[in-house]
């Protein structure tokens, strides 16, 4: 009886899995018009990745000055602030042209974003590997002391932190 709450739960989640794709790919009835508040949402967006941008900047701007990088470094920062930038993204296909794929097309170009966000995630990793080499044990010590970015973490957007394990 122990072993049954998991494979049913195994079994939901792999028929839920299978219906996602039928599901989220719908295409909108025919004459449908968009949503009154697209346009609004597309501004909503752009705003949103401006200030991504900003924060981005004012992180690396702190992280600067609690370095005190020496004129020596300063090519090394530039080199790591550079590869920190974010590199370019492939268009994604619009809706439409998403519901003519078939899933296993579909599959392989989520494969293919895959494989490119990891690669751009190693670039970004040597680079950082890079610089750190560059800098002092002080330095070092202090670029490890950084908050870390952990994006959907609980505690990072201001939640409960999680339960230490029960002994």
């Amino acid at each position: 009886m122990a072993f049954q709450l998991p494979r049913r739960f195994a079994a939901a989640t792999v028929i839920a899995a299978l219906a996602l794709p039928a599901l989220a790919q719908q295409p909108p009835a025919a004459g449908t018009a968009a949503p009154q508040g697209h346009h609004q949402a597309g501004e909503r967006h752009q705003r949103h990745h401006g200030d991504h941008a900003q924060h981005r900047a004012q992180r690396l701007d702190a992280l600067k000055a609690r370095l005190h990088l020496t004129a020596a470094q300063e090519p090394a920062w530039a080199a790591f602030t550079t590869a920190l930038q974010p590199g370019e993204r492939p268009a994604r296909p619009d809706r439409k042209e998403w519901a003519q794929f078939t899933t296993p097309e579909r599959i392989d170009r989520m494969r293919a974003l895959r494989t490119q966000h990891a690669a751009e995630a190693d670039r970004r990793g040597e680079a950082t590997k890079t610089f750190y080499a560059a800098l002092t044990p002080e330095q070092q010590k202090a670029f490890d002391a950084q908050p870390q970015q952990r994006r959907g973490h609980p505690a990072h957007k201001g939640g409960a932190k999680p339960a230490a394990p029960a002994q």
